[in-house]
């Protein structure tokens, strides 16, 4: 279940993302001054991908993708099946079927892609244009998909962008530049809204932790890096010094022995996949429990394979579906706070 822990944030998970990126897209095109703005040429991590012109078919694969289009209103012809959090075996997030649901789309096209991508599948969708801008296709991946149509992947890193990053380069793969970052814009002010609800968020010390059910012998710090951990910065909580000066250039997260626990001194809580036998059996540990968020019990607990937790890795609609569960949970945690 670690592996599922640690790669949620790479194919699930708060939650938010990283920070909004304050740099332009980088965007060029022959007819940049035509009424369409048409070539589009958008450069990422495996090639430079030229739209000539704006996609009415839009397919997603990987993970989210499919929530930036539907909450810029287009229906995907066809998206991936989230392999997490998902309840009722339909491979549809809940947040996902009720934006499907409001736009009129009661039988999506799912690709079952989660062994592999289903290349025949998509292409019987007839995209114009394939959304992976949150994923972990491979250049060999990425080379059979644009026998299909064009294909916008990831800016740097597989499975490692921030929800902004997904919506940006999304929305403007989809002809919808100035409506993604309207809808970026909204969401922020969303989640600030949330967080001015919890005044005692603001400044408080805070992390996203795993561990491995059942194995208490290293424990996870997720970075700033990831999405999980850039929420909890998002909301208005502040990574400590402590934590951060341990964190490598370009990792997601950061292993620990539990002899080093007390790198968790600091925190005025932290959020960890598990339930209230989790707590208890940090409680009960000899060097976990000497932690004082944990011996107070300010410990935000998600469940594991719930909706929830599947929102580690957020969109636009996650956030709207999930944020008031989520901080209702960091408010209870913070009450245990002297």
């Amino acid at each position: 279940m670690l592996h599922m822990f640690l790669f949620v944030s790479m194919f699930m998970l708060v939650l938010a993302g990283c920070g909004s990126n304050t740099e332009e897209p980088a965007t060029t095109g022959e007819n940049e001054e035509s009424a369409e703005g048409y070539p589009i040429t958008i450069k990422h991590a495996l090639g430079e991908t030229v739209i000539e012109e704006k996609p009415e078919r839009v397919a997603t694969v990987g993970w989210s993708n499919q929530d930036v289009a539907l909450a810029l209103g287009v229906v995907p012809v066809g998206f991936s099946a989230a392999n997490y959090g998902v309840q009722d075996g339909s491979g549809v997030l809940p947040w996902t079927a009720e934006k499907l649901e409001e736009l009129g789309e009661d039988n999506p096209n799912v690709y079952q892609d989660t062994d592999g991508l289903d290349f025949e599948a998509i292409a019987d969708s007839q995209p114009d244009v394939i959304l992976a801008a949150y994923s972990g296709i491979t250049q060999e991946d990425y080379d059979t998909l644009t026998q299909i149509a064009p294909v916008v992947a990831y800016q740097e890193t597989p499975w490692v962008s921030s929800w902004q990053d997904t919506v940006r380069y999304n929305a403007m793969a989809m002809g919808m530049e100035a409506e993604g970052e309207q809808l970026i814009a909204d969401t922020e002010q969303l989640i600030a809204d949330k967080a001015a609800e919890v005044p005692d968020m603001a400044g408080k010390k805070g992390a996203f932790v795993a561990l491995s059910p059942g194995d208490l012998s290293k424990f996870y710090i997720y970075t700033t890096g990831d999405p999980r951990g850039a929420f909890i910065e998002e909301l208005g909580m502040e990574y400590p010094q402590n934590i951060k000066d341990q964190l490598e250039e370009g990792s997601f997260y950061l292993e620990l022995s539990s002899e080093n626990a007390d790198i968790l001194n600091d925190l005025d809580l932290f959020v960890v996949y598990g339930n209230e036998e989790t707590l208890k059996e940090l409680q009960a540990d000899p060097l976990y429990s000497k932690v004082p968020a944990i011996e107070r019990g300010s410990v935000v607990l998600i469940e594991d394979n719930t909706p929830l937790a599947a929102a580690g890795t957020p969109s636009p609609l996650s956030i709207e579906y999930t944020i008031d569960e989520y901080v209702k949970l960091v408010s209870e945690a913070l009450e245990k706070v002297e």
